[in-house]
């Protein structure tokens, strides 16, 4: 195994003084802007992150766990032990997972991701998505962010699921396909619409670019999306590219509400 010295000497000049511009220029903007957490925004020593507290009062989402919706489950039931929820009602797609349960910290960090013009937030939130969505990316699946209508876009200036998929592509190697599915009806927002009125909202919503499609053919595909609520706005789009003949699609997202009390309002 090579030292660190002899890592160095072997190194090309150019990558090496690349490299030192680099850690000069990162440790010039700590001191003029020091990290801090990305919710209370207590100093913290690297950026990106959450302080000790604030980390605390995440809730991830491990096993034992449904294995269809994802939903933790209290005590380990089997491995193939399906929520009530689940059994209830069989989603479209084959698998969903999610980093967090949605709570008052997670719903901060998602609103500023999603209105608050902080699209930086996403690299935290992938980095969590990375590992909590490990047994997805097994195949080499393609990443497709839920799309926003391009009115809404031009308002929020970026589609914080796209850039959560983005920040995912790098981190697991994955490709990403920003431009599969379009939003061709302005839905209203799903916040404070009961579950059937969220899924007749999205009804029609989505078409796939059959085009693309063809050229990702016989490819799994994961779905990527900021919070999974009721799941309404995930399955209109997983049966709009069931219809073109996407077979297996998965959906992975930052946070899920567990119960229905936790629903964003």
């Amino acid at each position: 195994m090579e030292s660190q010295d002899e890592l160095v000497k072997t190194t090309p000049l150019h990558r090496r003084l690349a490299l030192g511009v680099r850690r000069a220029g990162q440790v010039l903007l700590d001191q003029l802007y020091p990290p801090v957490c990305l919710s209370c925004d207590a100093p913290t020593g690297t950026a990106d992150t959450l302080c000790a507290k604030c980390f605390a009062a995440l809730r991830p989402i491990t096993a034992p766990l449904c294995p269809v919706l994802g939903l933790p489950f209290e005590v380990a039931l089997g491995p193939d032990t399906l929520s009530a929820e689940a059994i209830a009602d069989p989603p479209p797609f084959e698998r969903a997972r999610a980093a967090l349960v949605y709570n008052d910290l997670a719903g901060t960090l998602v609103s500023r991701l999603k209105y608050g013009d902080r699209p930086e937030l996403a690299r935290f939130c992938a980095r969590l998505m990375a590992g909590a969505g490990h047994e997805l990316w097994a195949e080499k699946p393609i990443l497709v962010p839920v799309p926003l209508h391009p009115a809404r876009l031009r308002e929020r200036r970026y589609n914080q699921s796209a850039e959560l998929a983005l920040q995912l592509a790098k981190l697991t190697g994955l490709d990403c396909e920003l431009g599969l599915v379009r939003r061709v009806k302005k839905t209203r927002q799903q916040v404070g619409l009961s579950g059937d009125g969220r899924a007749r909202n999205v009804a029609g919503a989505f078409a796939v670019d059959i085009e693309r499609l063809a050229r990702r053919a016989g490819r799994r595909l994961v779905l990527i999306d900021d919070v999974y609520t009721t799941g309404a706005t995930c399955k209109a789009l997983v049966r709009a590219l069931k219809k073109s003949g996407v077979e297996h699609i998965d959906v992975m997202s930052f946070a899920r509400v567990v119960i229905a009390a936790e629903m964003p309002i």
